[in-house]
C-alpha cells in the first residue's frame, strides 16, 4: 500500500505501470498482479494505491524478497524519496472465484 503525494501520483502511476510492475513480473516469480486505487480516504493531499502480487508459496516470496526486492525498492525510494509512505503486508488467499 502506497500513499503518494497528489502532485506526484500521476508520474508514480505511470512509472509503476510501465517500469516497476513489469520489472517485478519479469522476475518470473509471480503469477499475476492487481493495481488498485483507494477511492474513499481522508488524505486530500495524496492518493493511495495498493499493488497485490500473486505468488505460489512462501518459499517463492522469500526468494523474491532476498534476490530482487532490495534493488527494486531502492529504485522506488530513489525516485520518490520524501513523496510517499508505504507498508507491505502478506496475505493468504483462503478462497476465491474466477
Amino acid at each position: 500500500t502506497v500513499t503518494i503525494d497528489i502532485d506526484t501520483h500521476e508520474d508514480w502511476l505511470q512509472w509503476m505501470r510501465h517500469t516497476h510492475i513489469p520489472d517485478v513480473m519479469a522476475t518470473g516469480l509471480f503469477h499475476s498482479y492487481r493495481l488498485n486505487r483507494l477511492l474513499d480516504h481522508e488524505h486530500p493531499d495524496a492518493e493511495i494505491y495498493t499493488v497485490q502480487y500473486l505468488v505460489e508459496d512462501m518459499d517463492t516470496l522469500r526468494r523474491y524478497m532476498t534476490e530482487f526486492a532490495p534493488e527494486l525498492q531502492r529504485q522506488h525510494s530513489a525516485r520518490y524519496e520524501g513523496k510517499y509512505a508505504a507498508f507491505r503486508t502478506v496475505m493468504e488467499v483462503i478462497a476465491h472465484e474466477s
